[in-house]
């Protein structure tokens, strides 16, 4: 039996408009052939799809990718019907549905949305259809992005516990250097995820169809692997290359994930991007969250940064600024200003009332020391 049961593609913007031509039909008819494939042995198959934008400015007959937020939401949206025709067309042929799912950075951000999300993705897989997501290009702004669609993936990824992710681009996959100023590059067959040399192979994006570059494909790897969820950086034009790397075939670059998944929950909270806001830790509380597996209490805290709702993900900052954990916090901000620094038996007396001693409780917690 195949080790990889559920599996997350994602297709780059360059690959699937052949170099911003317009939608390769044929490519996508091989690659939606091949995860129909894979559909029919019951594997579960997420694909990510770039190529909204670039099939926008193909369709619309602009010359430039535009730069403004309003012309790239319009661009999309304009784009994003074309994509969608493509990839029903072509499962449809092979007897599959597929489904829209349009994400943007605040629905993963959101404890809610993130478990609606999880819940409608695993409704479809159930159901046999393929989901086909993208960012919501057309209503996201600039401090609301993902900021590629790698990182996306990964997050889906990390959203349906999958086993594999596999980037396709343009690419061979990742070398030691650039392959183009260097002929004597090598490509990394194999190696881990978490490994702090990847990110100094990886060079900046040379395309200008997309947003993410090698360097964002090494991340999502890292991001991926959170969850236990191994990934790898190959060519889409391989013949069958997603069956293939499904089977085990050496292809591209494997990053592979340390072993086991996380929680559900700290998933979420590990791939978070962007937090409420910060509080600052002393010496001691530090101590205690990364060796005695505690929860954070108010009187090990000095200090609170932003604005924040109970329930929302907070950064945790050691006397240096360092992000050491995060989580979902028990008391709103102004609250928490009232209270840390004091022992937990002093909450009723000083806010009139107590929701829980801690200002994060453990399961609510995730260290980030190892990332």
């Amino acid at each position: 039996m195949n080790r990889f049961r559920k599996i997350v593609v994602k297709i780059g913007s360059t690959l699937i408009t052949d170099g911003g031509k317009g939608l390769d039909i044929v490519m996508i008819a091989a690659w939606a052939k091949q995860m129909a494939q894979l559909r029919k042995q019951g594997i579960d198959i997420v694909l990510v799809s770039s190529g909204s934008i670039a099939e926008g400015i193909t369709r619309l007959g602009l010359k430039t990718r535009p730069t403004s937020i309003s012309e790239l939401q319009a661009t999309a949206s304009v784009g994003q019907m074309g994509l969608v025709q493509a990839y029903e067309s072509c499962f449809q042929q092979h007897g599959l549905h597929s489904a829209q799912i349009l994400l943007t950075h605040a629905d993963l951000s959101n404890r809610k949305r993130y478990l609606n999300a999880r819940s409608t993705l695993r409704t479809l897989l159930r159901y046999g259809v393929v989901p086909v997501v993208n960012e919501n290009d057309s209503v996201s702004n600039e401090e609301i992005r993902f900021g590629d669609n790698d990182t996306l993936s990964a997050l889906v990824a990390n959203l349906i516990e999958a086993d594999l992710l596999i980037i396709l681009t343009d690419q061979q996959g990742l070398y030691d250097s650039n392959p183009m100023h260097n002929p004597d590059a090598k490509l990394i067959e194999q190696a881990d995820a978490n490994d702090p040399k990847l990110i100094e192979y990886a060079g900046p994006s040379g395309g200008h169809l997309g947003r993410g570059g090698m360097q964002t494909k090494v991340s999502a790897a890292k991001l991926a692997a959170r969850s236990g969820t191994h990934t790898v950086i190959a060519s889409g034009h391989v013949k069958n290359v997603i069956t293939k790397l499904v089977q085990g075939k050496s292809i591209g670059s494997f990053l592979k994930a340390g072993e086991g998944h996380l929680a559900a929950r700290k998933q979420w909270l590990a791939g978070h991007m962007r937090c409420a806001g910060e509080l600052k830790l002393d010496d001691g509380a530090v101590d205690v969250l990364r060796n005695n597996n505690a929860s954070l209490l108010p009187v090990g805290v000095k200090g609170v940064s932003g604005v924040f709702n109970r329930g929302e993900v907070v950064a945790c900052l050691d006397p240096q600024g360092i992000e050491i954990a995060r989580g979902l916090v028990n008391y709103p901000s102004d609250e928490c200003k009232q209270i840390i620094g004091r022992p937990s038996r002093e909450i009723p007396e000083i806010l009139g009332y107590e929701d829980d001693p801690e200002l994060i409780n453990r399961e609510n917690l995730i260290l980030m020391s190892d990332d």
